[in-house]
């Protein structure tokens, strides 16, 4: 297998916080988004959406998402699973992976892709070359501002997402956490359940 990645990234880290946590080690390429290296003609031929990370697998399948990258390394390395024990659990575990990446995850980048100018034209991850609509900057933090007190909530009743063990639900949340700082947002000082949980999750990882 092959890795093409670039750390600093939301969606990478999330692969490497499960990479760490699983003892796994991949053969690793950063490409270098700074320098816009997702774009080049290289990278297009292995994935041509032009995102990171893309996993190749032993059989040259291209993996580009990391939900599926999640399940796919969690079935070739069972060991402390990080997608839940049963049935229930992994469906439980990915519906919230789910909720927090339509949900928070595009909010966080709607703001961040709809203004400033390293972004004019680049509104959008992928080849195609999309305009910024700044009315979404205000959507994306109404819409964080929504989901925090819900977020709250939920752990409030439950130390971890996904039930009673830490899962890559938690990866995601915790790294969305470290994306809001990219927009200068923060956990609101009234959702105390969640800055105890930020507290855990960020010891899970250390």
């Amino acid at each position: 297998m092959k890795l093409y990645t670039y750390d600093p990234a939301p969606n990478p880290r999330r692969l490497k916080l499960f990479l760490k946590l699983k003892g796994i080690e991949i053969e690793t390429h950063q490409v270098d988004m700074m320098t816009a290296e997702q774009l080049s003609d290289d990278y297009r031929k292995i994935n041509p959406s032009c995102t990171v990370p893309a996993l190749v697998t032993d059989d040259g399948t291209v993996l580009t998402e990391v939900i599926g990258m999640y399940v796919y390394l969690e079935e070739l390395y069972p060991e402390h699973s990080l997608l839940g024990s049963t049935a229930l659990e992994r469906a439980q575990t990915i519906s919230e992976c789910h909720h927090l990446f339509s949900g928070l995850m595009m909010s966080i980048a709607s703001v961040l892709r709809n203004r400033g100018k390293s972004f004019i034209n680049r509104a959008l991850p992928g080849p195609q070359d999309v305009p910024q609509i700044p009315e979404l900057v205000d959507r994306g933090i109404l819409m964080i501002n929504h989901t925090m007190p819900r977020l709250d909530a939920h752990l409030g009743t439950s130390n971890w997402m996904a039930g009673n063990n830490f899962t890559v639900a938690d990866i995601d949340l915790l790294v969305l956490i470290e994306f809001l700082s990219w927009i200068k947002q923060s956990i609101p000082d009234e959702c105390t359940h969640l800055k105890a949980w930020y507290e855990r999750a960020a010891a899970q990882v250390a």
